[in-house]
């Protein structure tokens, strides 16, 4: 099941494995569990503190659990985890034999704490860049806390439970048999979940910070750049995100990144935070911001609500907020989130496997999903609302090429349509002639463009028509000693080497502006 170099690497892995455990799968006789237990034999043969059962009892087959002897845990894989999810099983093998999570000892003994019944179950895909964190986040919280238990489980491989449950989005949780959370989870936004008064403890603790010298709010390429080059000046540092990373987490391939041939965007998003935790910066997740009360005078200091209850204050600030996806914004897309409406196909696009979808979008990132598509679907409609598509030339020649797609023009999206449970097809007008027309399928995915993070600052820093913060050539807003950088602004091109430029400097000059007060 796996290659040489994969053993060897797995290999060194398993040497920090320090408690034996089980590996105890529950198998049948088709093909998938035959390789379930080739992959199994080969993790066995790689330590000696890791042995194979093949008794397990649990219906979904193939799966297995990880059984440690001499502690109470309740951990398993209904599926075959490779892909992106091939790291949630190693860490879950290092874990289970012992080895300490990368994680703070507040948070571990908050984990630990919790009292009651929690069975998890999370589907995942093994194309989705998204569902690791979550099934990590769950399985070290089932390591760490017996009441806590986590089953990872593949949605094509069984489909049969995806479509009961009529999952169309990944990755899903559930919680005690019901509906928990969709989408990118950290462990800290799990615990806020079902840790009551947790947030309420963690906006006491900001509250009582000391002002920042400089405080990024929102903690993507931007806001991390500025991060370190404010950090290296030795001023007092804070970073409030709402999740570190933004959007670049939500990102497949990065192939663009000077210097970098290749890398995906989590992989990218955990190294700009373990850079940045190289330095003295107060990082400060899960912190959406609210509002932002300006200084009375300049060198005073500026204030930060957020929607927690906490507020910071700073010497300066720099607000790197980023953007989000642009939405159609017509009946039936908030009805149908989930249930066939997504904005992933990279993590979604397996759950449509033989079906019909439409690309919503013919920019570069609209066709680059109706190309990754065409090999997982049926059929694949782009509907783009200008009169030509607006992708590049060499995206376009790849999608003529596939003959599972149509592409049409001029067309305005009305309406998602749908039965009540999920989509059933899809509503646009003709902007030619003013017909309406309707394209049965059963996923759309809207590819649209991005909307810039700054309502919150709207009324208080000058934005443009877009919601884009206007800034000056150092990064500066109208307001004294409040800065932007990145994506939220009015600089072109929205691209993570020009974020991270763009934060930089946006640190050299509230370090500027602080020198000279």
């Amino acid at each position: 099941m796996l290659d040489a170099n994969m053993k060897t690497q797995l290999k060194a892995y398993l040497e920090k494995v320090s408690r034996p455990f089980e590996l105890v799968a529950s198998l049948d006789d088709g093909a998938k569990s035959q390789e379930l237990r080739s992959l199994l034999q080969d993790i066995a043969a790689l330590s000696d503190k890791i042995t194979v059962r093949e008794d397990g009892q649990d219906d979904r087959r193939p799966s297995f659990e990880l059984v440690r002897p001499d502690a109470e845990m309740h951990l398993r894989f209904a599926g075959i985890p490779m892909g992106h999810e091939f790291t949630s099983l190693i860490l879950a093998l290092l874990q289970t034999g012992g080895h300490p999570p990368k994680l703070s000892e507040e948070t571990i003994a908050q984990i630990k704490a919790i009292e009651g019944e929690f069975h998890f179950e999370t589907y995942f895909s093994l194309s989705c860049q998204n569902c690791p964190d979550v099934v990590q986040a769950l399985n070290v919280m089932a390591v760490l806390n017996p009441n806590i238990r986590h089953v990872a489980i593949d949605g094509a491989l069984f489909q049969n439970e995806v479509e009961t449950r009529q999952i169309m989005s990944v990755p899903s949780v559930y919680l005690n048999g019901e509906p928990f959370a969709q989408g990118r989870m950290s462990v800290d936004e799990i615990l806020a979940k079902i840790d009551t008064g947790a947030e309420e403890r963690e906006a006491a603790r900001l509250n009582d910070k000391e002002a920042f010298d400089v405080l990024m709010i929102g903690g993507g390429p931007a806001g991390a750049a500025a991060a370190i080059y404010a950090a290296r000046k030795g001023i007092r540092t804070g970073v409030a995100a709402e999740r570190f990373g933004g959007q670049v987490l939500d990102t497949m391939a990065i192939e663009n990144f000077i210097s970098v041939k290749e890398t995906e965007g989590p992989q990218l998003a955990r190294q700009l935070e373990e850079h940045v935790r190289q330095y003295d910066v107060d990082i400060m997740n899960m912190q959406r911001a609210s509002a932002l009360i300006p200084a009375v005078e300049p060198g005073g200091l500026h204030e930060v609500q957020f929607a927690s209850g906490a507020s910071l204050k700073a010497r300066t600030v720099i607000i790197s907020t980023g953007a989000r996806w642009r939405e159609l914004n017509v009946p039936g897309e908030n009805t149908y989130r989930n249930k066939g409406v997504a904005y992933c196909p990279h993590c979604d696009g397996p759950l449509f496997k033989g079906k019909r979808v439409a690309v919503v979008g013919g920019g570069n990132s609209g066709v680059e999903a109706a190309i990754d598509l065409a090999g997982l679907v049926a059929h694949v409609t782009v509907l783009e609302f200008a009169d030509t598509l607006k992708a590049d030339e060499v995206l376009q020649r790849k999608l003529r090429s596939l003959p599972n797609v149509d592409v049409i023009c001029s067309a305005q999206t009305t309406e998602v349509l749908g039965d009540g449970q999920k989509v059933n097809g899809l509503q646009y007008k003709d902007r030619r002639t003013d017909e309406m027309h309707t394209v049965e399928l059963e996923g759309v995915f809207v590819q649209i463009g991005l909307l810039p993070n700054s309502e919150w600052v709207k009324g208080t820093v000058k934005t443009t028509q877009f919601g884009e913060i206007e800034i000056d050539n150092k990064g500066q807003t109208n307001i004294p000693g409040v800065f932007a950088a990145g994506d939220v602004t009015n600089i072109p091109y929205k691209q993570i080497v020009i974020a991270m430029g763009e934060g930089s400097r946006s640190a050299l000059s509230a370090f500027d502006y602080l020198i000279r007060q």
